[in-house]
């Protein structure tokens, strides 16, 4: 492929290299190819330390390449960190005396000292140096590798996490170089020093992120780097315990620039804590994006945040996405909320909805009903279908008429083969993607995809369709006996069918099929839909993706 790229446009190879950030063997053939390919593609490696951590340090298997890269790191330190660290007596062999062909950290736009740490401690262990586990000394390392990157104006990122990783004993006497920082991950734990030297520098940063840990509130360098940033559009606040957020909100309140230009508004807490405050996000009048994350390991179909009831009918004339990614409010909270916000809205993202199993009442089916009369200019939809709800997506489609996506949490299985049959018939005429969580092809009979594709097919308005199909794999263990029951029933009939319609060579092959054999059922079913969407993909008509997770959390993510 490298060969193939020296002939393009100089345009043509820096427009190429955006699309290959994560495709490390294709950059790695770039970067020996001819000095051109390598001058592009050795700023694709460098820009992201976190690329670099998750492709090379927890992927690769070759402790030369990962030691390579750390190598290449030390090379890059300037004069006065490598005496500095001789100073120490701390030696580091390296495989190269030669200097470096770039000045790599000046690439790095986004830059993590967890990840710095990841790479630090790996190295050391490979190259078994006896210090490895001497952390002033591996702080002396990290230290001095961060000082080199945050020395360079290219910096756009930043991550800080000091609660988790313990990195007191890193010192920042300055930060020239992230005078342009946009980003800031960091959590409440942060030095007093650190927060001060920044706050000297950056003015502009355009979102942060802060973790509060447990009984820790933010520290007034904290406080005062937020209060005197003057382009803050993202604010991401996530708590431990019930003080988290509290005292930072008279900062937030008494900077009236901030509640003018802040446009996203991410908020996440362990539901444990129902008193936590809410209401302080009606200062945002100019929101246009909220999440508001209520995480639960119990079982609750909904959370009581009293907060919410004031928040309830507080009126956001510019939010246009809403996410709700675990529980729910207290559902007439929501309802109301939605009355009021719903029409702007053109993505909501309400995934977890309302157990019908564990709270037997029309809680969800309201909620859902409430998007079909207040959210009409939806485009993008995550919601909760339970089994006895399912005509309740006839509404939504008929009302919501901009919907090009949906991804429906189904309570059962079963339900797939009703909701093809309504996207077929009720979706709207731009609609492109429906993405099934805890649904899966070998449970749809083969009959009625066939039926459901034609129906698409035979569409005034012919879009292609893009098909998502997620399973879950411990809720298959869970249900595996009924599920086992429900397959042998679609073999039972396809075979049936065969015989009924004399079909013998068709028959001659189906008839060795086990029905007793949970596996044996799936495969026959899966690959009977699988030749039937390969059709249809030829045809132009749809595009299929399948997926597998063990937990929900790998599958909340949106877009």
């Amino acid at each position: 492929m490298a060969r193939q790229l020296t002939t393009l446009p100089i345009d043509c190879l820096y427009e190429i290299s955006e699309y290959l950030e994560k495709d490390i063997p294709t950059i790695h053939s770039c970067l020996l190819a001819n000095h051109l390919l390598c001058e592009i593609f050795v700023r694709i490696l460098w820009r992201d330390i976190n690329n670099i951590v998750d492709i090379i340090y927890h992927t690769s298997k070759s402790s030369s390449v990962r030691l390579s890269f750390f190598n290449t790191l030390i090379a890059c330190l300037p004069n006065e960190s490598k005496e500095h660290l001789y100073k120490n007596e701390i030696f580091i062999p390296t495989t190269s005396l030669k200097s470096p062909f770039f000045n790599y950290a000046a690439f790095c736009k986004v830059l993590s000292i967890p990840g710095i740490k990841s790479i630090v401690y790996d190295s050391l262990k490979i190259l078994s140096i006896q210090y490895s586990l001497h952390v002033p000394l591996n702080y002396l390392i990290i230290n001095e590798i961060v000082k080199m990157f945050v020395n360079q104006s290219s910096l756009k990122v930043f991550t800080y996490y000091n609660q988790v990783n313990n990195f007191n004993n890193l010192s920042f006497p300055c930060f020239p170089g992230m005078r342009n920082l946009s980003k800031l991950y960091c959590d409440s734990n942060l030095p007093s020093d650190f927060c001060h030297q920044l706050s000297q520098t950056c003015h502009n940063i355009q979102s942060i992120s802060i973790l509060f840990n447990d009984n820790n509130n933010a520290s007034n360098e904290l406080k005062k780097l937020i209060f005197l940033q003057n382009n803050l559009k993202s604010l991401t606040l996530r708590v431990c315990n019930y003080t988290g957020w509290v005292n930072i909100i008279p900062t937030l309140a008494k900077h009236s620039n901030i509640m003018n230009i802040l446009t996203k508004l991410h908020l996440y807490c362990n539901s444990d804590y129902v008193d936590i405050p809410f209401s302080f996000i009606e200062l945002f009048k100019n929101l246009q994006e909220v999440i508001f994350s209520f995480f639960s390991s119990d079982f609750r179909p909904y959370i009581n945040v009293k907060d919410f009831e004031k928040l309830q009918y507080v009126n956001f004339p510019k939010l246009q996405i809403l996410k709700i990614p675990y529980q729910c409010p207290k559902p007439e909270y929501l309802r109301k909320f939605l009355e009021i916000n719903g029409k702007n809205l053109n993505k909501l993202y309400i995934s977890e909805g309302i157990s019908k199993p564990i709270l037997k009442s029309d809680l969800n089916n309201d909620l859902n009903l409430s998007i079909a009369n207040f959210c009409l200019n939806l485009n993008k939809l995550i919601i909760r279908i339970n089994d006895d709800e399912i005509d309740m997506l006839k509404s939504i489609f008929i009302s919501c008429q901009y919907l090009k996506f949906i991804k429906i949490l189904c309570e059962a299985k079963c339900m797939s083969e009703t909701i093809l049959e309504i996207v077929a018939n009720y979706s709207p005429k731009d609609f492109c993607e429906l993405t099934l969580y805890n649904s899966k092809l070998d449970f749809i009979h083969p009959k009625n995809l066939e039926s459901f594709f034609i129906s698409w097919k035979n569409r005034k308005s012919v879009k292609l369709l893009t098909l998502i199909m997620i399973s879950n794999e411990a809720i298959d263990e869970y249900y595996e006996v009924y599920n086992n029951e429900y397959y042998k029933n679609i073999v039972y009939d396809i075979i049936n069918n065969c015989k009924h319609e004399k079909n013998d060579e068709d028959y001659e092959n189906y008839e060795y099929i086990d029905y007793k054999n949970y596996e044996d059922c799936c495969d026959f079913i899966y690959h009977q839909n699988m030749e039937i969407i390969e059709k249809y993909e030829n045809l132009g008509i749809i595009r299929f993706k399948s997926k597998v997770v063990y937990i929900k959390e790998e599958e909340i993510e949106f877009e």
